[in-house]
């Protein structure tokens, strides 16, 4: 079931909402943000990715960047830093080139490979989106690079990587027709996160509100 354009979601919020639900509340329900070194540099290296007047063919390879994806299906669009198209026989045709080609998205990252899931999510929604666009068979295997190992990791995108997708988008959607933004739990990356100071994880964590208004109620009290 296909889902109106005014409601899709920011492809990129995928990997926030992977990472801490709340850190996509903050940004996409409240439009809060900030920034630090390491969204810093991650910015510098996306703009050099998706500068789209570079497009260049490698023998059977032709590589686009910035190219700009959407699936309705599943209510999201955004943009890929790199897509390779590498001719193959059971490719789809391309609009200006000769012969069938196949999608390989590559996505940039600062940093470097992490243990959660949430870079892979981001890559593999990329692929669905392709796959929706070009009807094209499915893309198997997707890479992310990332720039302190200077190297590109293959991920496989398999079932679970998808179902796990389409149930991360479907929450979202429902938290966004909510406009619900969830309560902090704090973790060791929250130290990380360029949205602390805003979000205030350990001081929010230590007791609840209703324990805050009642020390205030006996304060007052004579």
């Amino acid at each position: 079931m296909a889902i109106d354009e005014e409601n899709w979601l920011q492809l990129s919020g995928l990997q926030h909402y992977a990472y801490c639900k709340r850190q996509w509340a903050l940004i996409h329900l409240e439009s809060q943000w900030a920034e630090n070194l390491r969204t810093t540099e991650g910015s510098l290296m996306h703009q050099r990715a998706h500068d789209e007047r570079l497009r260049e063919k490698r023998g059977d390879v032709l590589i686009v960047r910035g190219l700009r994806i959407h699936s309705r299906a599943l209510g999201v669009s955004g943009q890929c830093d790199v897509v390779e198209f590498h001719r193959d026989a059971m490719g789809v045709s391309l609009a200006g080139e000769d012969g069938l080609w196949l999608p390989v998205p590559v996505e940039y990252k600062r940093g470097r490979p992490k243990a959660h899931d949430a870079d892979r999510l981001q890559l593999c929604c990329q692929a669905m989106c392709l796959e929706e666009m070009l009807l094209c068979p499915r893309i198997r295997t997707g890479y992310l690079y990332y720039g302190e190992t200077t190297r590109r990791e293959p991920v496989p995108l398999d079932q679970d990587l998808r179902d796990t997708v389409t149930t991360c988008l479907g929450d979202m959607h429902r938290m966004m027709e909510r406009r619900q933004t969830p309560m902090v739990k704090p973790t060791k990356g929250c130290n990380a996160c360029s949205l602390k100071e805003m979000c205030l994880p350990f001081l929010q964590g230590k007791r609840s509100a209703a324990a805050y208004i009642a020390q205030r109620l006996a304060e007052d009290t004579p």
